[in-house]
């Protein structure tokens, strides 16, 4: 005799769906504005320890400058004796003056590489945006900025310098130039953490590149196909538009060609180059932000 048996309907199967949390840059943005004390401690913190527990203290960011027009002047002068052509206070002052932006992405650029792993023992335990770290690296060096700055807008009168109107183009591109070093950082500090040889490749490359870059060599001095590739680099429009703007004293919203070795006539300057720094900008930092914040999700377990 077959007994019918009750069977309970199971259940369906759970599905759980995780839906991944959207970043926002506005909202990251938010963050950092609301931890603006810590980024400022942060950014303390960077500067006390260089200069406090340093023997030249301030000096030091006087030094790097220095060293790179010194390096700078010893290379326009083979090139001078190689071609022919004498040295100008204009190219001395050009030099003086596109130090300073290369030698503020330099340090802050291996500054902030390693700010990740210098407060290794914050990651996993303090909740803050770990944006700030690196942040606040580019913060501290931007002292050093502002202290060359100083120096060299006493300098330039001596060199036969005129400050004119152009000079207003000089707080946009300082503003460009540190954004675009933020979005580097952030970058460049998360890939540091997942790996750790990142930081000797960015010291290879910030060697080298002071070459590449229109600091040491001018645009004129490569003729006009090479002088054309040294401009597309994402670093030339800032060094470039501040030395114009400064020492030449012209309107970025012209261009401007000038002779080079060999007399031919080379595009030192573009309109299009300010609109291509406004562009490396934006994209940089957005994507700094978002690919920092995509891997700090992993950091405690990095760190």
């Amino acid at each position: 005799m077959n007994v019918p048996i009750n069977r309970v309907a199971e259940d369906p199967p759970m599905i759980i769906r995780t839906e991944k949390r959207k970043i926002s840059t506005v909202r990251i943005l938010a963050e950092l504005w609301e931890a603006r004390e810590l980024v400022v401690q942060f950014t303390m913190r960077d500067i006390t320890i260089r200069y406090a527990q340093a023997v030249m203290g301030f000096a030091w960011a006087l030094f790097m400058p220095c060293l790179i027009v010194a390096a700078g002047l010893i290379f326009r002068l083979a090139f001078s004796n190689a071609s022919g052509t004498s040295g100008q206070t204009s190219s001395v002052a050009s030099l003086l003056v596109k130090s300073l932006p290369w030698a503020f992405f330099s340090a802050s650029i291996s500054q902030s590489t390693q700010s990740i792993l210098a407060y290794a023992s914050l990651i996993g335990k303090v909740k803050f945006p770990r944006e700030s770290l690196p942040l606040a690296s580019v913060i501290a060096q931007s002292a050093d900025l502002f202290i060359g700055a100083t120096l060299i807008a006493v300098i330039l009168p001596f060199l036969g310098v005129s400050l004119g109107l152009s000079l207003l183009w000089v707080p946009l591109l300082v503003v460009l130039l540190i954004l675009f070093v933020v979005g580097n950082g952030l970058i460049l500090s998360c890939a540091n953490l997942f790996y750790r040889d990142v930081k000797y490749i960015v010291q290879v490359l910030l060697n080298f590149g002071v070459f590449a870059t229109p600091v040491f060599f001018e645009p004129q001095m490569l003729g006009p196909r090479y002088g054309a590739i040294m401009l597309k680099l994402p670093l030339s429009p800032f060094i470039q538009g501040l030395d114009l703007s400064i020492v030449h004293g012209h309107n970025l919203l012209e261009p401007l060609s000038l002779p080079g070795s060999d007399g031919v006539m080379v595009t030192v300057w573009s309109p299009w180059m300010l609109g291509y720094a406004v562009l490396l900008t934006v994209v940089v930092l957005w994507s700094g932000l978002r690919i920092f914040r995509r891997g700090a999700a992993h950091f405690a377990e990095m760190a």
